[in-house]
């Protein structure tokens, strides 16, 4: 469920600031404040509460600083999530190394940095991505990626398509691994804890005959020893490999 949507502020504004080509607020009464230091200190907050505790106030707390100071750095939150999006969207560890990769680990590698960036930052599973205001790191991040897929011989829209495939699939992952954490924090009851609650009812639905397949079912069908990323992103490559070829 997503509580933010980008892009629903004033869009030129953000592009500004995220390019640089913004107006330098004078200097006020609090000369350590930079743009940089608010978008950060955002991003630290919603790293550790949730993006719902990011607020112009809570900022102005965080920084020392009056409100009214933040407003000559930032219109609002709505521009202020803009930054922040773009800033994690730096793909750092994506970054090709001086050997030329294949593609199948240009995937691969994509795969697991969207999987660290949304361990890292669960707060963007919130974020409603459809209308992304493409800063310098967004941009940067594009090209990468086209940079590690740019052998599959596929055509733009096919790439651009490999890309949106790969994101979905980790973003699935990320939102089942996010929400079960989530859920037992805020219920303070354990995943195992749920399951066995339901045990009386489930026995006597699987012995009923109702149900066959699901009662045939091994016990490690549903074990967390299983890693549903890696048998995924295999699958995902595999498929992939069929196309190109």
């Amino acid at each position: 469920m997503t509580t933010e949507t980008s892009g629903s502020g004033d869009v030129a504004r953000s592009l500004e600031l995220l390019w640089g080509t913004a107006e330098r607020p004078s200097r006020g009464p609090k000369p350590g404040l930079t743009l940089d230091r608010i978008v950060s200190t955002a991003i630290e907050i919603a790293d550790a509460e949730g993006l719902a505790a990011v607020s112009m106030r809570r900022l102005s707390t965080e920084l020392g600083t009056g409100t009214m100071s933040l407003y000559r750095y930032i219109p609002g939150k709505a521009e202020l999530l803009d930054l922040m999006l773009d800033r994690v969207s730096d793909f750092g560890p994506w970054e090709p190394g001086p050997e030329k990769i294949g593609w199948r680990q240009g995937v691969e590698e994509i795969a697991r940095g969207y999987l660290l960036l949304y361990r890292a930052h669960p707060w963007l599973l919130r974020v409603n991505q459809s209308r992304t205001v493409l800063g310098p790191s967004t941009v940067r991040a594009m090209e990468t990626a086209l940079t590690l897929l740019q052998d599959m011989g596929l055509s733009d829209p096919e790439m651009i398509s490999v890309i949106i495939t790969t994101h979905s699939f980790v973003t699935g992952i990320a939102r089942m691994e996010t929400e079960a954490a989530e859920v037992a924090e805020a219920t303070g009851q354990s995943t195992e804890e749920f399951w066995e609650s339901q045990g009386p009812f489930l026995e006597q639905a699987m012995t009923s005959g109702d149900y066959p397949l699901t009662a045939g079912l091994s016990a490690e069908a549903f074990g967390s020893e299983f890693d549903h990323f890696e048998f995924g992103l295999e699958t995902l490559l595999d498929g992939l490999e069929a196309r190109v070829r």
